[in-house]
C-alpha cells in the first residue's frame, strides 16, 4: 500500500469501530465482516469482494500494534497532507509533511526530527519505498493482496461406540479419491469436529493451505451411553436381590465384568459407582454409574404365586404413595 493511502483511508470508519476499540473487540468485528462479505459466501459479487479486501487491509494494520501506532501517527498530521510535488496544489507537497515534525526542506531550522527519522518511523532506514513493510513482493501491506489460504474441506464419519470411547487412527477418502488418515483421540463425542491443520485444499497463489475439518457421529451402543466422561447403563435385580441385598456382577466397556454390592433395601433407580471404569482420557477418567432397576416376573408359577400371597399378608401396611398424595394436594 502507497503512503498516501495513510491520510486518504479511515480504517477506523472501514471497520466501524472507535479509535480506542480494544484487540478483542476488534478481532471479533473484523470476523464478523469478514464473514459476511468473503468471496466463498458472495460468489460473483464484485462489491462485495472489494468490501472484503477493503476490510482485510484496514484489519491488518489496527490488529499490529506496531502499524496501528504508525498509523495514529501519520494520521494525526491531519489529512490535508499529499505527497506531491511542490507547489502543485492546495494540498501541498512534501514541505507539508516534513513541517509536521519541525523540519523545512533546507534544514535550516534544527525542529525535533528530520528526514531520517520520518522514514524511521517506516522501519525503512533509508531504504525507500521499495525495500521493508512497503516493499511486499506479495502485493499489498502487511499481506494485503498477498497469498490467500486455501479453502477447508469438510468430511463426515461414522464410527462405533467403542472407538470413540478408546481412540483409533482410522482411514477416510479425501475428495481427490486419495485416502488420508485421522486419528480419533480416545473420548470423542457424537458430533465434535477433528480439524487437521494444512490437509486441505492448497492456496491459489502459494499461501498456506486449508484444513480438513472432519465431524464425527458415534454410533449407539446397546448397553451404555455416554455422560460426560462417565458410563452409564441399567443393571436389572429382582425383587429379592433388592429386598434381601446381593452381590451382583455388571460389565464394563471393553473389560471383564465388576461385583456390585445391591445393600437390603435398594430401590429401582439408585445409582451404584464404579471409580475409575468410565472414559479414560488425557483430561481425566470418568466413572461406571450403573441404575438399579427391580426386574418384576412376568409369569408366576403357582408355588410362587402362594408364596408372594403369604409375603403380602405379613408386609408391612404402609402405602408407598403416601408421600406422593401429600405432596400433590
Amino acid at each position: 500500500m502507497a503512503s498516501q493511502d495513510w491520510f486518504d483511508k479511515d480504517f477506523y470508519k472501514v471497520l466501524g469501530v472507535d479509535k480506542g476499540v480494544s484487540a478483542a473487540d476488534l478481532k471479533k468485528t473484523y470476523r464478523k465482516l469478514a464473514r459476511q462479505y468473503h468471496p466463498d459466501s458472495n460468489p460473483g459479487d464484485a462489491k462485495a469482494e472489494a468490501k472484503f479486501k477493503e476490510i482485510s487491509e484496514a484489519y491488518s494494520v489496527l490488529n499490529d500494534p506496531e502499524q496501528r501506532e504508525e498509523y495514529d501517527q501519520i494520521r494525526a498530521m491531519g489529512s490535508g497532507a499529499r505527497f506531491s510535488a511542490p507547489g502543485t496544489g492546495a494540498g501541498g507537497g512534501f514541505d507539508d509533511v516534513f513541517s509536521r515534525f519541525g523540519q523545512q526542506r533546507g534544514g535550516t531550522t534544527g525542529g525535533p526530527a528530520g528526514f531520517e527519522d520520518f522514514f524511521s518511523m517506516f522501519d525503512q532506514g533509508g531504504g525507500g519505498f521499495g525495500s521493508g513493510r512497503f516493499g511486499q513482493t506479495t502485493g499489498g501491506y502487511r499481506g494485503f493482496g498477498g497469498p490467500q489460504r486455501g479453502a477447508d474441506v469438510t468430511a463426515r464419519t461414522t464410527i462405533d461406540f467403542v472407538t470413540a470411547a478408546k481412540g483409533e487412527t482410522i482411514t477416510l477418502q479425501g475428495e481427490d479419491n486419495k485416502p488420508f488418515k485421522v486419528k480419533i483421540p480416545a473420548g470423542v463425542s457424537d458430533g465434535q469436529k477433528i480439524r487437521l491443520r494444512g490437509r486441505g485444499r492448497p492456496s491459489p497463489d502459494g499461501g498456506e493451505s486449508g484444513d480438513i475439518v472432519v465431524t464425527v457421529a458415534v454410533r449407539p451402543h446397546p448397553v451404555f451411553t455416554r455422560d460426560g466422561l462417565n458410563l452409564r447403563l441399567t443393571v436389572p435385580v429382582t425383587f429379592t436381590e433388592a429386598a434381601l441385598g446381593a452381590t451382583i456382577e455388571v460389565p464394563t466397556l471393553g473389560g471383564d465384568p465388576v461385583r456390585l454390592r445391591v445393600a437390603p433395601g435398594t430401590p429401582s433407580g439408585r445409582v451404584l459407582r464404579v471409580k475409575g471404569r468410565g472414559i479414560q482420557t488425557s483430561k481425566g477418567t470418568g466413572d461406571l454409574l450403573a441404575e438399579v432397576q427391580v426386574a418384576v416376573p412376568a409369569h408366576l408359577d403357582d408355588a410362587a404365586r402362594e408364596a408372594l400371597e403369604r409375603f403380602h399378608e405379613l408386609e408391612p401396611k404402609e402405602n408407598p404413595r403416601a408421600d406422593l398424595m401429600a405432596k400433590a394436594r
